[in-house]
């Protein structure tokens, strides 16, 4: 197995409901490392950037405003198959399909505010990651 970092943000939902503990809680317990973390409110144009790939879907316009309503956490998280480990934490993108002590089965509101996002393959988290972080901001 190969050690990876993948890109975590806890969303707008989460942090508005103060359950961003619980949820870095999950991963740590999951045997994942946060090795750089930073509370920011996203910008119109960060955004639009980061989501950029949607930029063609009919949820990208209320996507970008939910992302810009409120703090998020951007978080690099490190541990054996990183990317895969993450995204069993997370759960299914829709709550209601969710396994049990998931991440999102256990704190999402719905499809859309679903309190989490990750990285979902090796190039898009370098991208990510790339996105929020200087390589000298990430300790492990």
């Amino acid at each position: 197995m190969a050690v990876e970092q993948t890109l975590s943000i806890i969303k707008p939902d989460a942090t508005a409901r103060n359950i961003t503990g619980k949820i870095i809680n999950l991963f740590e317990e999951g045997g994942l490392r946060v090795v750089a973390q930073k509370r920011l409110r996203l910008s119109k144009e960060q955004a639009e950037g980061f989501y950029a790939v949607h930029k063609e879907r009919p949820f990208y316009n209320d996507l970008v405003s939910f992302m810009m309503s409120g703090p998020v956490v951007v978080q690099v998280l490190e541990g054996e198959n990183a990317i895969l480990r993450n995204r069993e934490i997370m759960g299914n993108t829709n709550p209601d399909e969710a396994d049990p002590g998931t991440i999102r089965k256990l704190f999402a509101e719905n499809i859309e505010r679903n309190s989490v996002h990750g990285s979902d393959a090796p190039e898009t988290a370098a991208t990510e990651i790339a996105f929020f972080f200087d390589p000298s901001e990430i300790v492990g």
